[in-house]
């Protein structure tokens, strides 16, 4: 694969084997599909950030609303973020600034990557979640950058405290999630939360807020 798209794009010299296997096992090995896919990646890249990094000064909107944290290792070594999605006002900044936010995040996730890992565990607390954090385009929009630019990055997700209400997006959202993504996902009800998360994150890593030791780092402190 590495000759392939290497032909195609020079740049593509610069990338390590880690990054071309996640690409090919986002594609079951599929080397023509990886390729594409890698390239249509690169070019994403460049074009989208073209300084290298997106900065927090370019996604002020979306840092203003506390809605995303960073600490900790699970018993795997993945960092774990803690994204609360009521805190998200799509009403507050556009959806390319939104688009620049989802790079920013796993951008900052991966630099936080102990050698040999390549994954991260997200817990998406959904806690007052409501109509005005409804943003069925936002998701849409993540999820692609998530999949198609960060393959095999996501290891576990638990969507916890989630309201009835949510589910009405989750049913839009969710046909577009990849088969291996949705494996990923799992929902977790209120009165099993601390022993579920107990079974992926030892208890001095586990956030305080969820019966832990750690307090909780703002993306931007991390």
């Amino acid at each position: 694969m590495r000759a392939v798209v290497e032909r195609d794009d020079p740049s593509a010299k610069d990338v390590d084997d880690f990054m071309i296997r996640r690409f090919l096992r986002a594609r079951d090995l599929d080397i023509e599909k990886a390729s594409k896919l890698f390239l249509k990646y690169l070019s994403w890249r460049r074009s989208f950030v073209p300084n290298g990094v997106i900065s927090a000064s370019e996604v002020p909107n979306n840092l203003a609303q506390r809605k995303l944290f960073m600490q900790g290792l699970d018993k795997k070594g993945r960092p774990i973020i803690v994204v609360y999605g009521g805190r998200h006002n799509p009403s507050k900044g556009s959806l390319e600034e939104f688009k620049r936010f989802v790079v920013y995040t796993l951008d900052k996730i991966c630099s936080r990557m102990p050698g040999g890992q390549e994954k991260f565990m997200g817990i998406g607390d959904l806690e007052g979640w409501g109509y005005k954090s409804s943003d069925v385009r936002g998701y849409l929009a993540a999820l692609s950058i998530l999949q198609d630019c960060y393959p095999e990055r996501l290891g576990k997700l638990f969507l916890i405290h989630v309201p009835y209400v949510f589910m009405t997006a989750w049913k839009m959202v969710y046909p577009f999630i990849d088969p291996k993504t949705k494996k990923k996902i799992v929902f977790v009800e209120n009165k099993k939360l601390r022993t579920t998360l107990l079974g992926d994150i030892d208890e001095s890593q586990l956030p305080d807020v969820y019966g832990g030791r750690l307090p909780l780092v703002p993306i931007q402190d991390s």
